[in-house]
């Protein structure tokens, strides 16, 4: 029988336990490992897509699945993405949870019907007869020098379908709790990742664990300017925040993470706390992201606004193959540092 003292120290080292029992993935392992925890978890998940079977998906995210699960729950598809979208739409309707990756994420835009007129909005039509849980996921954004057509960034596109939610994963640890979490949602979810952070490093809990899908993630508090971001940009940001701090501005940095709807208690409370907000976004400029959180934050909390908000966007050109120009249409760090030094004149 364990004395008093004995039960507190197993309570110590249980806690201890819990807090730093973590495992390194890079990022693309971590969506891996969020997958497959979650096929195992439920029968009902299956995955579609070009490539994703016995060669694991363009990026290896679906790794070593085939194997385990077998040729019907990891399905190779043809090059035929209006075809597996609608193959996972329809599989959604009858009970199944497929997860469908486009290789890359421009390729889906030939799924555009699907996804628009049948995934967001089966449910209503339907009159609530059907659900739709499935995840359509896969690599975007500005790569290295991967072209016009390969360096897509879509979620302006999708954004205005109504009955979808859109999520950005930018940390091995968030982006393995939204696979998880999308995956176990009722509503149809698009999960954007980048192709430049697969290969980020982090130690992630070995304990099952979810991030919500309608929250963002607080990275850095701070007291002068509010920086809204997701995605890439992030890491672009807290370069930037580091030159900032030295110049003795404190910025508060917010990866929005939920694309759709905007986590707006966070922003709020931000907004409130600041008084200047800056968007630094990969998207396009013209009916982007940040174009929709300006009309968000001005219609709930303009008045909390000491200074105009600010949104430092990717140009409304297609994206150079050469690298230099290429670079010349995204945002960079020393423009953030300027956007913000002008916010807090």
């Amino acid at each position: 029988m364990l004395t008093p003292f004995q039960y507190l120290l197993s309570g110590i080292y249980l806690t201890r336990y819990i807090l730093y029992s973590r495992h390194e993935l890079l990022l693309f392992e971590a969506l891996q490992e969020g997958l497959e925890e979650e096929m195992e978890r439920d029968l009902r998940v299956c995955v579609m897509g070009e490539d994703v079977g016995h060669y694991g998906g363009s990026y290896k995210v679906t790794k070593g699945l085939a194997k385990k699960f077998g040729d019907l729950r990891v399905l190779d598809t043809p090059i035929a993405e209006n075809s597996f979208a609608g193959m996972g739409i329809g599989a959604a309707m009858t009970g199944l949870r497929p997860v469908v990756e486009g290789m890359n994420m421009g390729f889906l835009l030939l799924a555009f019907n699907q996804i628009s007129n049948n995934c967001g909005m089966l449910h209503y039509t339907s009159g609530g007869q059907f659900t739709i849980p499935i995840v359509i996921r896969g690599p975007g954004g500005v790569g290295r020098q991967l072209g016009a057509e390969h360096s897509q960034r879509l979620e302006s596109y999708f954004q205005s379908i109504p009955g979808i939610q859109m999520v950005a994963c930018s940390t091995p640890y968030n982006a393995k709790g939204l696979m998880k979490a999308a995956i176990r949602s009722e509503n149809p979810v698009i999960l954007f990742e980048h192709v430049l952070l697969y290969n980020l490093k982090e130690r992630i809990p070995d304990e099952d664990y979810i991030c919500n899908l309608e929250e963002a993630e607080m990275v850095r508090p701070g007291e002068h300017v509010t920086i809204l971001t997701y995605s890439r940009m992030r890491y672009h940001v807290m370069q930037a925040a580091k030159t900032l701090v030295n110049k003795g501005y404190d910025p508060e940095v917010i990866d929005i993470r939920s694309l759709k709807p905007f986590d707006l208690y966070t922003i709020g409370n931000s907004v409130k706390k600041t008084h200047r907000v800056l968007i630094v976004e990969e998207c396009m400029r013209t009916g982007g992201i940040g174009a929709s959180l300006i009309a968000a934050i001005t219609e709930n909390f303009n008045d909390y606004l000491d200074a105009p908000i600010m949104c430092l966007s990717s140009q409304d050109v297609p994206t150079p193959y050469a690298g230099t120009l290429e670079e010349v249409t995204v945002v960079q760090p020393a423009q953030i540092v300027t956007a913000v030094e002008q916010l807090c004149q």
